[in-house]
């Protein structure tokens, strides 16, 4: 393996590098990046970046060290792969870049709405200096989405004095990550900032001057930010061979179905024996931690990428911590400090912790994201009391290991 060309310029791209470097790699090594900027730090978009406090969020990269070529500004356009023997071509713009071994990493793209209207998203570092921009003290910002993404971006204008208004198609924020219930919870915490939050409502187009809904009412807006989820960026891949669901399908080593391919981030559809399924993983923890099992893979190790998902979110001055994966768990518990100064959601499966959300419960989380690795027996009656410690929840000598459900080729 003389050559491994990197497709990607984000923290999954990045983290490959070293990861491929750190486990010996001494070949010629080239990372492709679409935006002009060196890898950078996403989660601090809508959070420091957006409200003024920070502006370039660039990763520590000693470049020369690593001994990598940085193609900046180069999107990748197509793929090529030689038949009969490893290796292919990516195609660009500006030529074509002939490789050994190739690890995917381009990210995602967000959903736009329909309409001639200006909309702005905020997923690039030049979004985030566009928008935070525009939040300037009065203006009126209509935040389409409650979710992850949505709230952040609405803590951030109301705290810089922009008139806010929420526009979320489900019935509560959070629906469809944590569910109607625990997402209801999180409805109040809008109002206590002074923004207006409507729920169940449908985004028709956007126009000039703000958004048609679904019932033919306008709402006006000096700015549109739209936070309606994102898409894998896989169109480049079409005709390439290679297996797309939704992302790229990998096992859980991270391969595809040519060996000398890899797929990390965003667009990572990789399969879990922990939950005999296919996921999808568009968050920071996965871009940092699944490049190195995908580094082993292309130089012939046999690690595996199956942790519980992570994330976590600064909404309204609360810290929101989720960890695990609930599809369709047996029960949810719900632990609330007496003092209301935080509560926590877990999602079980029999005595089992599937998954656990907490607001300003950090030794929860702490806790919990321990007893899902370990699989543990829970007594299940202790979970409600916030003053039992989770960890003093799972029985003794029944830590087990999670099971395993096989891996399908991709």
């Amino acid at each position: 393996m003389k050559h491994v060309i990197v497709v990607g310029g984000g923290l999954a791209g990045l983290s490959t590098v070293e990861a491929l470097r750190a486990q010996g790699y001494e070949g010629e090594l080239t990372l492709l990046g679409a935006e002009p900027h060196e890898p950078y730090d996403r989660p601090p978009l809508t959070k420091e970046v957006l409200a003024g406090d920070a502006d370039d969020p660039t990763l520590p990269a000693d470049w020369e060290r690593l001994g990598c070529r940085l193609r900046l500004g180069m999107r990748a356009e197509g793929l090529r792969l030689h038949d009969g023997r490893p290796g292919g071509v990516v195609r660009t713009a500006t030529g074509a870049l002939e490789f050994d071994a190739l690890v995917i990493a381009t990210g995602a793209t967000p959903v736009r709405l329909p309409g001639e209207g200006p909309q702005h998203v905020v997923r690039s570092l030049d979004d985030a200096r566009v928008v935070r921009a525009a939040l300037r003290e009065g203006a009126r910002v209509v935040v389409v989405g409650a979710g992850w993404i949505g709230a952040e971006v609405a803590t951030v204008a109301a705290a810089r004095g922009c008139r806010v208004t929420v526009l979320e198609s489900a019935d509560t924020p959070l629906a469809e990550v944590v569910g109607p219930e625990i997402g209801a919870l999180t409805a109040a915490w809008y109002a206590e900032a002074g923004v207006e939050l409507h729920c169940g409502v449908r985004v028709a187009s956007v126009d000039h001057g703000g958004v048609t809904l679904a019932d033919g009412r306008f709402v006006p807006a000096d700015t549109v930010v739209v936070g309606v989820g994102v898409r894998p960026e896989v169109g480049w891949l079409a005709g390439s061979g290679l297996p797309v669901e939704r992302g790229v399908v990998v096992d859980g080593s991270m391969r595809t179905a040519r060996p000398e391919v890899v797929a990390v981030g965003d667009c990572a559809a990789w399969w879990s024996h922990r939950y005999g399924r296919r996921l999808l993983v568009e968050h920071w923890d996965s871009a940092l931690n699944a490049p190195k099992v995908a580094a082993a893979s292309l130089l012939g190790g046999d690690a595996v990428y199956d942790p519980a998902p992570y994330f976590w979110s600064q909404q309204f001055g609360r810290t929101v911590q989720y960890a695990g994966h609930h599809s369709a768990p047996e029960r949810m518990v719900f632990r609330s400090s007496a003092d209301g100064a935080g509560w926590a959601a877990l999602w079980l499966d029999g005595d089992r912790l599937e998954a656990i959300l907490t607001v300003d419960r950090p030794r929860d989380m702490v806790q919990g994201r321990r007893l899902i690795a370990d699989g543990a027996a829970l007594d299940v009656a202790l979970l409600p009391d916030p003053d039992v410690p989770l960890r003093d929840t799972a029985h003794p000598r029944t830590t087990r290991t999670a099971p395993s459900h096989g891996s399908p080729r991709p």
